[in-house]
C-alpha cells in the first residue's frame, strides 16, 4: 500500500504523464497474451506453427487461411471490456494529467475506456482494409466471414491493420510515441516485460524525473526505475487514483 501511495503522490504532482503499456494491461479484461497459446496445427500443411510464426507477414501471405484461423481464435476478443487500468488512464487524461498512452496492445480498449491520445505501436484489430481497393472493414466483418475475409465490393483479400512479425512499425505512430515519451516528466511502464523490440526500446527516450514500473514480475528495467510495483496493474491504478 505504501508504494501505491507513492504512486498516487507522483500522479498528484505531475501534469505531464505518459503511460507505456503491454499485454498485462489487457489480462484483467480476459485477453491472454497470444504468445501463451500453443500455436497452430494445420492438418492441410501437416505442420505445427508457433504463435510468432502464425502471425508473421510471410505466414499471412503463404497460408492466409491458416493465418485467419489462428488470428480469429487468439487475437480477437469481441466481448472484452475496459478494466480499471484503462478507466484510470482515461480519467487521468480527462484531468489533464496524462498526455498520451503508448500501447503494444491491439484490442482498442484504451479508446473504448475514453482515452483520446493513444499511439498503437502494433495497430488494431478494430481496423481492417481490403488489400486491393483499401475499403475499411470493422472486426465484426472479419469475425463473421467464413475462412479468409474478402471485400464485398472488389473481392480482394482483407488484411488486419495489425503489425505482423517481419513488418515495420508505422513511422507516424513511432514519431508520436517517441515525442510523447521524450517530453514527459513521468513515464509509467505497465504490464510489459519489455522483451518485444523495437517497442521496448522506446523507454530509452525518456529524460523526465520519475520512471515507474508496474508489472507482476520483475523486468530488466527495474533497476533504472524510481518506483517498482510488482502487482496487478488494474488494482494498482484504481487504488492510486482513489488516493490522489
Amino acid at each position: 500500500m505504501e508504494k501505491i501511495q507513492e504512486l498516487a503522490q507522483i500522479l498528484r504532482e505531475s501534469d505531464n504523464i505518459v503511460f507505456f503499456g503491454g499485454a498485462g494491461v489487457s489480462t484483467a479484461s480476459n485477453i491472454p497474451d497470444f504468445r501463451s497459446s500453443d500455436g497452430l496445427y494445420s492438418k492441410k500443411l501437416n505442420a505445427h506453427f508457433t504463435p510468432e510464426q502464425a502471425v508473421s507477414h510471410s505466414f499471412y501471405v503463404r497460408h492466409t487461411e491458416e493465418f485467419y484461423d489462428f488470428y480469429k481464435k487468439n487475437l480477437i476478443y469481441e466481448d472484452a471490456l475496459p478494466n480499471d487500468c484503462h478507466k484510470a488512464l482515461a480519467k487521468l487524461e480527462e484531468m489533464g494529467k496524462l498526455k498520451a498512452v503508448v500501447t503494444q496492445n491491439i484490442d482498442g480498449l484504451h479508446q473504448a475506456a475514453g482515452s483520446k491520445v493513444v499511439y498503437e505501436l502494433h495497430g488494431s484489430v478494430k481496423r481492417n482494409y481490403c488489400t486491393s481497393c483499401h475499403k475499411f472493414f470493422d472486426e465484426k466483418y472479419v469475425v463473421n466471414a467464413e475462412g479468409v475475409p474478402t471485400c464485398d465490393e472488389c473481392g480482394g483479400i482483407i488484411k488486419p491493420d495489425v503489425v505482423l512479425y517481419e513488418e515495420g512499425l508505422d513511422d507516424e505512430v513511432i514519431r508520436g510515441a517517441v515525442n510523447a515519451i521524450a517530453n514527459a516528466d513521468v513515464l509509467i511502464i505497465g504490464g510489459t516485460s519489455l522483451i518485444v523490440y523495437p517497442a521496448a526500446g522506446f523507454i530509452h527516450y525518456f529524460k523526465g524525473s520519475k520512471l515507474v514500473m508496474i508489472n507482476k514480475s520483475k523486468t530488466s528495467a527495474d533497476k533504472e526505475c524510481d518506483l517498482v510495483i510488482n502487482d496487478d496493474i488494474a488494482m494498482v491504478m484504481k487504488k492510486a487514483l482513489e488516493l490522489m
